[in-house]
């Protein structure tokens, strides 16, 4: 048995690889599933040692991602995101056309950054909200602005997971390093001409026609609080419409109360004064950076509180529960413990029209704010129903300068040689643990388990074919065909092959098998292994034409409720504009 493995290993280790390929294109296991799979029989099957399989643990490509994915977490703890969609949603008032084209230069550059994910998720609803304010559906903005996100990911070395791991396994093969900015100036003409094309027949091409109710993926600001103006509040004597603290676009003004009088928040001429109760409708992670606010009183109680140290849990008032048709302050849990009520949603309808004359119904969601024992004791009232989720996190709002600035630097520093970016991005990482710009739980949260497993199962792959001599056999096998091909022509080829896998297989896992073989085709075919490269690491992350090919798609088909027919309809032009594009820019710098 382990003779014939021995002189079949070319064979068994390309079926593998195509096992793997049809692994992934079925989707009924997750990518990362599959790929471990794969390893192990690599492993198994001795294509790879013990040695080999350890030694991928050390590379810096997938080290890079997990850092790069913990500073864009940084960027969203901090609440930089959100105040950068807030300013882009005040601009619909004034032109929604620039807003548009604001939200989709923001994607575009933003995502040359950082992991284009969450850029998408937070725009997402706003895409929703300026389709609104122009009449037209929301799936006629989804779509361009995950295209802009992948292009602005083609832009630096920083943009995509499979910019660094195409570069990291160029290195592995003795190429030297690429700069966070020597793939910029191909992918800036990749994208200004995908951009050009969606400007001139997107309108042609994208659906016309209203979506049934496309998944909005925000929380409403449904939260209805009401919070007291304390001693030290620094804005006092300002209108409250101008008021920072509520000026997120997670935070709504409702009214404000003066003694017995209610006054229009809104109204220029009602000025923060001491003493004065706002009535709010926010979000969970808004409500979650308000409390801590010693110049604000937040919610109501009847019982004074211990000096123990408090949490917030979310309760649902049940249909049994003696609170319903009660006022808040008349509930029977309020006077019985010392707990604090900071806000109620109601599902059908929001709640209202202010604090002080809410009744409750069933169904009602509840925060309460108290200490563990105090909450406890609320929580053995059947007919309250206590949540397990974990309440909301507040914004560090104060911290996110910070976020941008050391973003920033890992930037120059890497772009400089002053440092290796996978060390600048550590040591960015502890600077913003140190400083509390992030804390450790949000951090390790943000380090996609199922991404690192992909990218060390599929470099156990890739090492196994080179071992076996799998990449020379398929190097060897297309040189005919290739060598009766211009450079450009085999530049063309190699992106066609790359962009069509990465359509239905994960474009990490294309690359890792991709660049390999780019590299071993340079040499005989006198081309630059870099232009060959280049061209993996473009096409890999050119995915428009499925919802499935990359993540950001994936987000705009489920919110926009998209048909696979109408990705394809617009998606295979996109390929083939910005990959003529790419193509012909690798021709002009390497091979003219």
């Amino acid at each position: 048995m382990a003779l014939f493995i021995e002189q079949h290993q070319v064979a068994l280790s390309l079926f593998l690889l195509f096992g793997i390929f049809i692994g992934f294109a079925l989707d009924r296991i997750p990518a990362s599933g599959v790929a471990v799979i794969g390893a192990a029989a690599f492993l198994a099957f001795g294509f790879v040692t013990r040695e080999n399989a350890l030694a991928v643990f050390s590379n810096d490509a997938a080290l890079t991602v997990a850092a790069m994915l913990v500073l864009s977490a940084a960027l969203v703890g901090t609440g930089t995101l959100e105040a950068i969609s807030g300013k882009i949603l005040l601009l619909v008032r004034v032109s929604p056309m620039s807003a548009i084209a604001l939200l989709l230069g923001m994607a575009l550059v933003g995502s040359a950054f950082m992991n284009s994910t969450p850029i998408v998720a937070i725009m997402i609803p706003l895409a929703m909200t300026l389709a609104n304010a122009l009449g037209i559906t929301p799936k006629r903005l989804l779509i361009p602005l995950s295209y802009m996100a992948i292009l602005g990911g083609t832009c630096t070395l920083l943009g995509t997971s499979t910019n660094l791991i195409v570069n990291g396994l160029a290195v592995q093969a003795g190429l030297p390093s690429f700069g966070i900015f020597e793939i910029t100036l191909i992918g800036l003409i990749s994208a200004v001409t995908g951009a050009l094309f969606l400007a001139l027949f997107g309108k042609h091409l994208l659906p016309s026609e209203i979506a049934p109710g496309g998944a909005a993926l925000e929380e409403k600001s449904d939260i209805l609080t009401t919070v007291k103006i304390r001693d030290g509040f620094p804005e006092v004597g300002k209108p409250y419409a101008d008021v920072d603290l509520f000026a997120p676009r997670g935070v709504k003004l409702v009214s404000v109360t003066r003694g017995a009088a209610t006054l229009d928040a809104h109204d220029p001429e009602t000025v923060v004064t001491l003493g004065d109760r706002v009535t709010l409708r926010v979000t969970s992670k808004e409500l979650a950076t308000l409390l801590p606010k010693p110049e604000l009183e937040m919610g109501t109680r009847v019982r004074i509180e211990s000096n123990e140290e408090k949490v917030v849990k979310r309760a649902t008032i049940g249909v049994g529960c003696q609170a319903v048709g009660k006022r808040i302050q008349e509930a029977d849990f309020m006077s019985r413990h010392p707990v604090t009520t900071l806000g109620v949603r109601r599902r059908q309808n929001l709640a209202g029209p202010d604090f002080r004359s809410l009744r409750y119904k069933a169904g009602d969601q509840v925060w309460l704010h108290g200490s563990e024992e105090v909450l406890a004791a609320v929580a053995s009232d059947a007919s309250l129903i206590f949540s397990n989720t974990p309440a909301a996190k507040p914004f560090k709002r104060g911290h996110a300068t910070l976020a941008i600035g050391t973003l920033a630097t890992i930037v120059l520093t890497a772009a400089f040689g002053w440092l290796p970016l996978v060390v600048a991005a550590f040591l960015g990482i502890a600077l913003l643990l140190v400083t509390g710009g992030l804390d450790t739980e949000d951090a390790w949260e943000a380090v996609n388990l199922d991404v690192l497993i992909l990218i060390f199962a599929m470099l156990i792959v890739g090492t196994g074919l080179q071992n076996t001599g799998a990449v020379d056999a398929v190097v060897n096998g297309s040189m005919p065909m290739l060598r009766a091909l211009s450079p450009i022509g085999v530049i063309v080829v190699i992106y066609a092959l790359t962009s069509c896998l990465t359509e239905v297989v994960t474009n990490n896992g294309v690359a890792v098998i991709m660049t390999p073989m780019a590299i071993g085709l340079a040499e005989p075919l006198e081309i630059p292994a870099r232009a060959l490269v280049l061209t993996v690491m473009l096409a890999s992350s050119a995915s428009f034409a499925t919802p499935i090919g990359y993540q950001t798609n994936t987000l705009v088909h489920v919110a926009g409720q998209y048909t696979f027919a109408e990705f394809m309809r617009i998606g295979v032009p996109m390929n083939l504009v910005v990959g003529a594009a790419s193509c012909g820019t690798l021709w002009a710098i390497y091979l003219r």
